[in-house]
């Protein structure tokens, strides 16, 4: 595997999070790898709903089970949890 596996896979997270929640005049570069998803200083404006959306993608495209609500508020803080999560699914 190559070293850029992380920062495609985090590129590929940001554009599934996009495109799942249908996020207009965002784009990659503007999602910061530590950019807080939910809560206080969220600047995507993301809900429970997402989270839920987000949940179902992340099983759908990345092959992983998210079936605890603990877990999946611990992996979708931000980017960076997000991606961290799928690879320690997929070694």
């Amino acid at each position: 595997m190559g070293e850029n596996v992380g920062t495609d896979l985090k590129a590929d997270i940001k554009k599934m999070i996009i495109e799942t929640l249908n996020i207009e005049d965002v784009t990659s570069e503007d999602i910061g790898d530590e950019l807080i998803l939910f809560g206080g200083d969220n600047t995507l404006g993301l809900d429970s709903i997402d989270a839920i959306e987000l949940v179902m993608a992340l099983q759908r495209d990345f092959k992983v089970r998210l079936d605890d609500q603990n877990l999946a508020r611990e992996v979708l803080v931000n980017v960076n949890s997000i991606a961290n999560f799928i690879q320690s699914k997929s070694e």
